[in-house]
C-alpha cells in the first residue's frame, strides 16, 4: 500500500522525535519537491494524462502555442481572412494520420499509397502528418491554409527512405490529379534520406514536367547546414523554377542547420552547376524552421526543427496567394510561376544588411501579406 500523505501537524509532531525519523520526512520531502517539479515541467511543455503508453500530451503546451504565436506575427500572417479554400494542394511524403483532433476538419479529397498500395489514409512515419498539420490544422494549432483541398501521396516508408523514381510517380500523380501546388518537404526532412538516384524517371523530371503544366512546386533547400553542407540545396529544390525554402529561427535569423545554395557555378564536384540568375537563385526565401509546432501522429503534439516545416509554410502562403487570384490557379504554362517568383523575390523581407540575394537567406524572409498584396496591385 502507498504512504499515505501526512498531515502538516503530524510532520511538525514526528520531527520533534529524534533525527532518524526527522531524515525520513526530509527525504520524504525532496522527493514529493522533485515530483512536483517534474509534472510542473511537463505541464508547461504540454498538460498530461496517463494513456496506455505512458505520460502523453492532450493539448500542446506552453512553449508550442508561444512559437506558433511568434511565427505568425514574424511571416505577417497575423490578420490574413483567407484560408485556401477551392485550392488543391498535394504533399508527398510518409501519408497522413486523420485520428488527431486538429485535422478533424482537413479536407482530404485524395489519398494514394505508393508503398504498400493501402486503400485507407495512414502515417507509419509520423513526418507527413505533422507537415500536413502546418498547412491544413484547425484546432489548438492554426494551419496557414486549412481550406485546402488535400491530396495526399505517401512515397516514404515506416523509416523514412524512398526511390526517387517513386517520389516521381507520386509527383505525377498529383499532377494528373490537378494539383495546384505540390509540396515536398522531403530534402529537409529530419534523418530522411528519400532519394535513391537511378536510371529512371526523376523528381527533378517529374517537377519540372509539373511546373510546364501550370503547377508550383515549393521544395525544401535541406538540412545540412552549417560544417556539414555538401555545397548546395537538396534535390529537386534546385531545379530552376521549383520554389526553394532555407529556414529561420524564432529571432528571423538564419537558421544554421538550413543549407546553403551555390549560386555562382562549379564544375567540381559533380554534379556540374551553371550559375543561377534572378530570380531563381537558391533558396528563393526563408520561413519558419527551428522549433515550430507540429502534431503528430500519434494524436499529440511536438516541436521539430527543419526546412520541411519552412516548405509548408510557404505552401500555404501559395494557396492564399492563388484563393486570392485564381487566374494563377488557372495557368497551363510555368508563366505563372514565373510570376510569383518575381513577387518572392519583391516582397520577401532581406536581414540586416543583406543586399540583394544571400546563399543562406534567400532574397529574404516570408511576409505573407507583402505577397498577398502585391499580387492584387
Amino acid at each position: 500500500m502507498e504512504d499515505e500523505p501526512i498531515p502538516q501537524s503530524t510532520v511538525w509532531e514526528q520531527a520533534e522525535q529524534g533525527p532518524e525519523e526527522n531524515l525520513v520526512l526530509v527525504q520524504r520531502g525532496l522527493a514529493l519537491g522533485v515530483t512536483l517539479l517534474i509534472i510542473t515541467s511537463m505541464i508547461y511543455i504540454g498538460f498530461i494524462v496517463l494513456g496506455e503508453n505512458g505520460l502523453v500530451t492532450y493539448r500542446p503546451g506552453q512553449q508550442a502555442l508561444e512559437s506558433q504565436e511568434i511565427y505568425s506575427d514574424l511571416i505577417d500572417f497575423s490578420g490574413v481572412k483567407s484560408n485556401g479554400e477551392g485550392i488543391r494542394v498535394c504533399i508527398v511524403d510518409s501519408g497522413i494520420m486523420l485520428d488527431h483532433v486538429d485535422l478533424e476538419s482537413a479536407n482530404i479529397v485524395l489519398w494514394k499509397d505508393f508503398i504498400d498500395n493501402r486503400a485507407t489514409a495512414y502515417d507509419d512515419h509520423g513526418h507527413g502528418t505533422s507537415m500536413a498539420g502546418i498547412l491544413v490544422a484547425d484546432g489548438w494549432m492554426k494551419g496557414i491554409a486549412p481550406g485546402v483541398e488535400l491530396l495526399v501521396a505517401k512515397a516514404l516508408a515506416d523509416d523514412g527512405s524512398g526511390a526517387d523514381s517513386l517520389v516521381a510517380e507520386a509527383i505525377d500523380w498529383c499532377a494528373s490529379n490537378n494539383a495546384d501546388i505540390i509540396s515536398l518537404s522531403l530534402g529537409g526532412a529530419p534523418d530522411i534520406l528519400p532519394f535513391d538516384i537511378g536510371s529512371e524517371r526523376g523528381s527533378d523530371e517529374a517537377t519540372n514536367d509539373a511546373i510546364n503544366q501550370g503547377i508550383l512546386v515549393v521544395a525544401a533547400a535541406g538540412n545540412d547546414g552549417g560544417e556539414g553542407d555538401d555545397g548546395d540545396v537538396s534535390n529537386p529544390c534546385g531545379e530552376r523554377l521549383v520554389i526553394c525554402v532555407g529556414g529561420v529561427t524564432q529571432t528571423g535569423e538564419h537558421w544554421i542547420g538550413s543549407s546553403t545554395g551555390d549560386n555562382n557555378g562549379r564544375i567540381i564536384p559533380l554534379p556540374l552547376l551553371a550559375p543561377r540568375s534572378d530570380p531563381h537563385k537558391k533558396p528563393e526565401l526563408v520561413a519558419p524552421a527551428q522549433g515550430v509546432a507540429v502534431v503528430n501522429y500519434g494524436g499529440t503534439w511536438s516541436m521539430v526543427d527543419g526546412t520541411s516545416a519552412a516548405t509548408v509554410y510557404v505552401t500555404g502562403a501559395l494557396a492564399l496567394l492563388l484563393q486570392e487570384n485564381p487566374q494563377l490557379a488557372d495557368s497551363t504554362s510555368s508563366a505563372n510561376t514565373e510570376q510569383v517568383k518575381e513577387w518572392i523575390q519583391q516582397t520577401s523581407a532581406p536581414r540586416e544588411g543583406q543586399s540583394g540575394h544571400d546563399d543562406n537567406y534567400g532574397y529574404g524572409l516570408l511576409k505573407i501579406q507583402a505577397l498577398l498584396d502585391a499580387a492584387s496591385a
